[in-house]
């Protein structure tokens, strides 16, 4: 019994041991590099291990460009994983390149992967130009008329500036930008909706792309909806605004002339206020000349008479009446 676990302990050990021995030097990995074409030796293979590069990465990588006829470096491949890349992108990118005879080199394809920027898909998108779809455009011609209007922008990688070169979204802010410029210098909405590619034409004159990781190909108008009338809302509001102030001036001066009107009657009172109190020191004065003699009792008398005379002409005139309804 215990020559039996005995036993069954060594064989198991024996296979832990053959397990990391493998581990660290992967000979079937080795071998398929082997019957490829590539040369690299067990000890390079094992070193790597100590280097935290997958051997799998590297060598597959080294097949996929021998059997490419691409030449690609151990030690460049192994330093662009250490930096983060990814190999097997570069790989398929270099590979691409070269059966569509783009010029692309290791450094560069590096490059723009380690910039954060899909190599492999600038190299189909050069062979392969991609179309992009801008979101609506609203513009408003010279005779006021709103129009919205969408484009598809075919656009082509440029593999010299994916690196530094701007991206899609600064390509669809430059295309809208045209667009509302052109429909903007249009003298009616009638022409730009005759002549669509107009708009084609003024965008494409003004080199859109250049500092971009893009060759702009076309610019197509896809549709062009009318929108609303600008000019006759801002006309509208301008007449509204107009009308606004005139009733404001005509309650301006209303408010004037009503305070004008009070005035006058505060005048008016305040001058009968004064003939009243005129007309109260008479009796005063009468009874001051009686004092002092300048005045007798016939000439009161007839004073008195004068002034009866007086009231009743204006009583058959009608002037009492008038001046009491007043």
């Amino acid at each position: 019994m215990i020559e039996s676990v005995g036993t069954w302990g060594m064989v198991i050990g024996v296979i832990v041991l053959l397990f990391i021995i493998l581990y660290f030097i992967p000979i079937g990995l080795w071998f398929s590099a082997l019957v490829s074409g590539v040369k690299i030796s067990l000890l390079q293979l094992f070193l790597m291990r100590f280097r935290k590069v997958p051997p799998g990465v590297i060598v597959r990588a080294l097949i996929e460009g021998t059997k490419a006829d691409v030449a690609l470096s151990r030690d460049a491949l192994e330093a662009h994983y250490l930096a983060g890349g990814h190999v097997a992108r570069v790989v398929h990118a270099l590979v691409s390149a070269s059966k569509a005879n783009i010029d692309l080199t290791f450094k560069v394809a590096t490059a723009i992967d380690l910039a954060g920027r899909d190599v492999f898909e600038a190299v189909q998108m050069s062979v392969n130009p991609k179309v992009i779809n801008t979101p609506p455009v609203t513009a408003v011609s010279k005779d006021g008329i709103q129009l919205i209007a969408k484009a598809r922008v075919t656009v082509r990688a440029s593999i010299k500036q994916l690196v530094g070169g701007a991206g899609e979204d600064t390509v669809l802010a430059r295309v809208g930008e045209g667009i509302v410029s052109s429909i903007g210098s249009s003298h009616s909405h009638k022409a730009v909706l005759e002549n669509p590619d107009f708009i084609s034409r003024v965008v494409l004159e003004k080199g859109l792309d250049a500092g971009t990781a893009f060759e702009i190909l076309s610019i197509d108008i896809a549709d062009i909806d009318i929108g609303k009338n600008i000019g006759a809302g801002l006309q509208m509001d301008q007449a509204e605004a107009d009308k606004n102030i005139a009733q404001a001036k005509a309650e301006e001066r209303r408010a004037m002339a009503i305070a004008l009107e009070q005035e006058m009657i505060a005048k008016a009172q305040e001058m009968k206020a004064k003939v009243i109190e005129a007309e109260a020191k008479v009796p005063l004065a009468i009874a001051e000349a009686f004092k002092n003699g300048n005045l007798g009792i016939m000439d009161y008398m007839k004073y008195k008479n004068i002034m009866a005379d007086t009231a009743m002409r204006d009583s058959i005139s009608g002037e009492n009446k008038k001046s009491s309804e007043e």
